[in-house]
């Protein structure tokens, strides 16, 4: 127990911020944006105190522990690991890029900063949460803000998309919530560290049945894979990332997609281990379907905004095939685990740096070009705008992974990691890096280069303020590209350690 809630208040601060947005007087927008501007970047500083204050080597640090609902066993717990301390860093980088992404919107600034802030304070919940009952609660209030995101500030299909998103991911919790009631039938309780303790014991096994156990955990993994999402449950997400304002799809796509992956690490693989390796085969499959056909329906799309959102499916999907090699490994090979599921961790990380920052990019192509964001509506971009044309293509060649940009290591690593156990895997995943190498080089060469068109013909160069807003994430693609450690420092640790508790 710590004497300074620091876990509390980061989940806090972004909702405090929310309730002053929402109890101020008319104010002039420039006050609101940075005051949500201010609220928001208290994550990345609370982020980076527990960051230097973690030990590498413990387990749950910071811990808070209250009774909550006493005769129900519920209580408000929470604690930061290595890969809770991940996503809280990753968030608070994230987060206020796509509020400065959104500076300009001139339509209810108050209510998108508003419901922007909610929606950071519950992905924080979700990340730090230790008890199903208010991690659950963390996990559906994420999708009330993002929801109105979508549909009022998106584009012309945004009603569709806002509709589709939250109807697949309530339909995926609706089963994860009656699994987890059947645990709190047979457990008494909805801690994940008892259930841990429970689910590698095979008390839950036991109290459930093995018919129950598997009814138990397809439900929970449903809930999981359509927020990922595992392919096929994917179909919400081009319709989504495309028609969200530009903020809201950074946040989509650098965040909330690893709100999926951190379930399958935080609750399958300690509560259900032996559902899991089961399943693991055609899991690894469906990762497979995630990887190779999310590149090439990217390599098929027009629509830049599109492109990205497959690629952001191919991307994640290389963690969850890092995930499943390892559930499903047949024969012991440590080496192997440890490069997978660090390379899953800093895969996590660096999706999130990389993806946010092109959806950025093709925010300004859109804005810049009156709304046009199609692969054949520029040429030259290069010439007229050499800073944006660079800034982009760094980004671009980070998500292809270029040996020297932070995408190179992850993937690596996975590759290393699935190769250790299932090689047949990691040769067919090599299908989606060569599909991404295509997109996204015909990416770079028809809109950057060649004769001047379309929209490229007077496209205006970064402003000042767009630079900030590009710079810190670019400026991590290099250091994390030449110096992982500083992310592996932590996570190798933490890895070695969560490995050795699984059964």
């Amino acid at each position: 127990m710590t004497t300074w809630p620091l876990l509390t208040w980061i989940i806090l601060l972004p909702w405090l911020g929310a309730l002053l947005l929402a109890s101020l007087p008319h104010t002039r927008p420039g006050v609101i944006r940075g005051l949500a501007l201010a609220y928001s970047l208290s994550t990345l500083v609370l982020g980076a105190i527990a960051w230097t204050r973690f030990d590498p080597a413990a387990g749950y640090q910071f811990v808070e522990r209250h009774a909550w609902v006493p005769s129900l066993n519920i209580t408000y717990h929470l604690g930061l690991d290595g890969v809770s301390l991940l996503l809280v860093l990753l968030t608070g980088l994230v987060a206020p890029a796509a509020l400065l992404a959104s500076w300009n919107l001139s339509r209810n600034p108050r209510l998108f900063a508003l419901l922007f802030l909610f929606l950071q304070g519950s992905a924080l919940g979700v990340f730090l949460a230790l008890d199903f009952f208010h991690w659950f609660i963390f996990w559906e209030l994420s999708l009330v803000p993002a929801y109105f995101l979508i549909k009022l500030w998106g584009g012309p299909g945004a009603t569709r998309a806002a509709y589709q998103f939250v109807i697949y991911t309530i339909g995926g919790s609706a089963f994860m919530l009656a699994g987890f009631a059947a645990v709190y039938t047979v457990s008494g309780t909805l801690d994940f560290t008892v259930l841990a303790h429970l689910g590698e014991a095979g008390t839950l096994a036991e109290r459930l049945g093995p018919t129950g156990m598997t009814v138990v955990f397809l439900g929970v993994l449903l809930g999981l894979a359509v927020k990922v999402p595992l392919f096929p449950f994917h179909t919400w997400l081009p319709a989504a990332y495309a028609e969200a304002p530009t903020g809201a799809s950074m946040f989509l796509t650098g965040v909330m997609s690893k709100m999926g992956v951190y379930g399958f690490i935080r609750i399958l693989f300690p509560i259900f281990p032996a559902e899991l390796t089961a399943a693991a085969p055609v899991l690894l499959w469906l990762a497979l379907g995630g990887v190779v056909l999310g590149a090439f329906a990217a390599m098929a799309q027009t629509d830049l905004k599109r492109m990205i959102a497959y690629s952001s499916v191919n991307h994640v999907s290389y963690c969850l095939l890092a995930l499943f090699a390892v559930a499903g490994a047949t024969s012991s090979n440590p080496a192997a685990d440890t490069a997978a599921m660090g390379g899953a961790l800093l895969q996590m990380f660096n999706h999130g740096l990389s993806a946010s920052a092109l959806f950025f990019c093709i925010g300004i192509l859109e804005v810049r070009a009156g709304g046009r964001r199609g692969l054949g509506d520029f040429g030259g971009v290069r010439t007229a705008a050499p800073i944006f044309a660079g800034l982009c293509g760094i980004a671009l060649f980070s998500s292809l992974g270029l040996p020297g940009l932070n995408g190179f290591v992850g993937e690596f690593l996975i590759f290393r990691g699935v190769f250790g156990h299932a090689p047949w895997a990691a040769a067919v995943g090599c299908l989606g890096l060569f599909a991404t190498a295509y997109f996204l080089l015909t990416f770079w060469q028809k809109v950057f280069h060649g004769p001047a068109a379309g929209a490229g013909v007077c496209f205006r160069d970064l402003t000042v303020f767009e630079i900030v807003t590009l710079l810190p994430a670019i400026a991590l693609m290099f250091v994390l590209g030449v110096w992982p450690q500083a992310l592996m420092s932590f996570v190798n640790p933490w890895v070695t350690a969560w490995l050795a508790s699984l059964p």
